[in-house]
């Protein structure tokens, strides 16, 4: 199942945006023993300002896939929660599972999802939401593979 990290912004080759990338390269490793991977990080920009105009450049990517809308407002896992998710989904026979981070004023309405998944009650920087998210696809690679997870 491939899991695309999808997010309004181009950040360029900043530390986050590194640290996104070497998890995501990490899953797609601990995850093809699984049927998990490839990951990938996908950037997209609006040419104009607002959340409607953000949407309109999401959409493309949403296709034949199962989307997760990264909200506040969503549902809080626990990172073996999100890994037992995951393996459902790759068991079910989704073959492409997509994280949508939205730009600085969120996800415009339109958009709709198959879930609603929460990064926590705090407020963080997009840039910080993309590593956050890549930790806890590769944790839930790691975890689906048995790994010892000090939680257990």
């Amino acid at each position: 199942m491939k899991v695309v990290l999808l997010a309004v912004g181009r950040l360029g080759q900043g530390s986050e945006t590194l640290l996104a990338r070497d998890y995501l390269q990490r899953f797609t490793l601990a995850g093809r023993a699984q049927g998990l991977g490839p990951a990938e990080l996908i950037e997209v920009e609006a040419r104009k300002s607002g959340k409607a105009a953000e949407a309109e450049v999401l959409k493309p990517y949403l296709a034949d896939s199962h989307v997760v809308l990264c909200d506040e407002h969503g549902v809080q896992r626990t990172s073996r929660a999100l890994a037992d998710r995951i393996g459902r989904l790759r068991d079910d026979g989704v073959r492409r599972l997509v994280y949508v981070i939205g730009g600085a004023d969120g996800l415009d309405p339109s958009l709709s999802g198959d879930e609603t998944l929460a990064l926590g009650v705090q407020t963080w920087p997009h840039a910080l939401a993309r590593a956050m998210m890549a930790e806890q696809i590769y944790r839930a690679a790691t975890i689906l593979a048995g790994s010892p997870y000090h939680r257990d």
